[in-house]
């Protein structure tokens, strides 16, 4: 998942963006039928949403929505085999990923097995023992004495280590939903969309989605009346933090899920962490709300420790209990912040003092580096140089590295087509992680860069995604209230923050502050509202009594109501 920068880098400087062909007769037309602004419906049409029909159905998502799950592969052979082991008092292990989508796909499935009277056992990996189910990681399992393991965001091809499981006399169920080999696995259940013969209709999601999935499946096999509602939270956490596309399914999972994050009786675990992110019960929550603030904090103790404390802070009992986890997990967030910010700071210096031609892709590496946060420091590298880049850290001769990638550029085909230089790689097309003797990453740097020169030539990877959609001039496209732009989350990947250009709005007062930031309060017709530019401090001397910004909205949090925030990208 991309995460928020803390500061530490800005976004590459671009060209004037595009401004997106607007029709006002056609938003004015959409709006007066959906009972919105011309401006939400305006950016409506950009999306594709013409016919009133399909714009309520973007508008307001419902669960009933969901692609029919009967067609996914291993799904009913998973619940039958769960529904077993708790009838029979088997002891279930379940074992996830140590990033946000395995932890919370762990605590999701963990939890209904409770729930339904299971006996279980929950396990996180760790990031040292080596990705997925590694032959450390299988030692941690049968010390717990299952009978049966529930394999979480990891799995797909670890087919070594689930064969010794089976002769061991575990029965396997993996849950993943990353890239697939052709191998077949010796597991009793395999659930994972891209699996050869998995006719479900909705590849995009992520574990803790399929994980939902298992669990309405398991209390249908077991006739019981469980309520999943109280577990979307932990499927909007997962799939958000993961770079899913916010699209189909994945909308309607995660708007029923921020609706859950947001609540005031939301489990512990998640109290207590909007607590340490300055996010208030009953607040509207968005995308951004948990690749920014939430997620970061639950992969905090994955990247630089022990993802355990994550999932003990998810499946924590009481508030007490959660807020204790969640003050240890702060300190090692800050921890990772300073982290992160030196070798962002080293990485970039690299990219600028090799004067890198634009267009291709960056692979840059270090001893230095801490492996925990090298998938960050590649997301900072793909805004500031607009390049796919993988990031690695060196030890003892082998490279473990993360991969990030800028908007539309299928990014697991082009690491793929490097595969003879890597020990191994996984992930998808937004996201992904590599292992490589260190000997031979300058050949992948030559190899991936060619790879991305060639796919970005087709087209792949423009920057459609920084266009702007909207003029706003107080009068045909005035500024939409906060409750409309909560219309349009999920916002992330697969349906971008609209972006706005304020052409000519009146100054009444400009500032620094904090570390460097500029505030700005503006006045665009009858509306006044405040402007943030993160690391924009220095532009204060150049602000006049009039500015035309580009930037994207979102609610204000400490003016509260319907009022709305410009983050500044840019000066227009």
């Amino acid at each position: 998942m991309t995460e928020p920068s803390d500061g530490a880098a800005a976004p590459v400087e671009e060209t004037t963006p595009q401004l997106r062909l607007c029709d006002p007769a056609a938003a004015v037309d959409l709006a007066e039928r959906l009972g919105v602004s011309a401006t939400i419906a305006q950016i409506l049409l950009h999306r594709g949403h013409v016919d009133e029909a399909r714009a309520r159905d973007f508008l307001d998502p419902k669960l009933a929505g969901l692609s029919a799950p009967d067609a996914m592969r291993g799904r009913s052979e998973a619940a039958d085999r769960i529904a077993s082991a708790i009838g029979r008092g088997e002891r279930i292990t379940v074992y996830g990923d140590y990033d946000v989508d395995g932890t919370t796909s762990t605590a999701l499935i963990a939890g209904v097995v409770e729930a339904l009277g299971g006996r279980v056992s929950a396990l996180a990996a760790s990031r040292f023992e080596g990705y997925g189910l590694s032959d450390a990681a299988l030692a941690r399992v049968k010390d717990t004495g299952p009978s049966l393991l529930v394999t979480c965001d990891c799995g797909s091809t670890d087919h070594p280590r689930i064969d010794d499981a089976r002769r061991a006399g575990i029965d396997t169920i993996v849950v993943d939903h990353h890239r697939v080999p052709d191998e077949p696995l010796p597991a009793v259940a395999f659930l994972n969309p891209h699996q050869p013969g998995c006719g479900f209709a909705y590849k995009g999601l992520s574990s803790a989605g399929l994980a939902f999935s298992v669990a309405a499946a398991l209390r249908k096999t077991m006739g019981r009346e469980l309520d999943l509602r109280p577990f979307l939270d932990l499927v909007a956490l997962g799939t958000v933090a993961d770079v899913m596309p916010l699209d189909g399914d994945n909308r309607r999972l995660v708007r029923a899920g921020l609706t859950r994050l947001a609540s005031a009786d939301a489990r512990p675990g998640v109290a207590a962490l909007r607590e340490r992110a300055g996010l208030r019960a009953s607040t509207s929550l968005g995308g951004n709300d948990i690749g920014f603030r939430l997620a970061p904090r639950l992969n905090a103790a994955g990247r630089l420790g022990d993802a355990t404390l994550t999932l003990s802070l998810l499946r924590a009992r009481t508030l007490d209990e959660a807020r204790s986890i969640a003050s240890r997990i702060e300190l090692i967030n800050d921890e990772r912040k300073e982290l992160q910010r030196r070798i962002t700071d080293e990485a970039a210096s690299m990219v600028r003092e090799r004067r890198v031609e634009p267009g291709g892709g960056l692979v840059l590496w270090s001893e230095r580096w801490h492996r925990g946060v090298v998938g960050i420091v590649a997301a900072r590298m793909v805004e500031l140089f607009d390049a796919p880049c993988i990031v690695l850290a060196v030890e003892d001769g082998i490279a473990h590295g993360s991969a990030r990638t800028i908007a539309g550029f299928p990014l697991f085909d082009a690491i793929a087509a490097c595969r003879s230089l890597l020990v191994r790689f996984g992930g998808h097309q937004a996201a992904a992680g590599v292992t490589i003797e260190a000997a031979r990453i300058a050949e992948l740097a030559e190899a991936f860069d060619l790879e991305c020169r060639r796919l970005r030539s087709s087209g792949l990877g423009a920057r459609a995604d920084r266009a702007i959609d909207v003029v706003i001039d107080g009068a045909r496209y005035a500024i939409p209230k906060a409750s409309e732009l909560a219309l349009l989350e999920p916002m992330g990947h697969g349906n971008r923050e609209p972006r706005f250009l304020l052409d000519g709005a009146r100054v009444e007062d400009a500032s620094s502050v904090g570390d460097g930031h500029l505030k700005l309060v503006l006045r665009v017709g009858d509306v006044r509202l405040g402007a943030f530019g993160w690391d924009m401090g220095a532009e204060l001397q150049h602000v006049g009594a009039r500015a035309s910004l580009v930037g994207t909205l979102r609610p204000d949090t400490f003016r509260g109501g319907e009022a709305v925030e410009l983050r500044i990208e840019r000066f227009a």
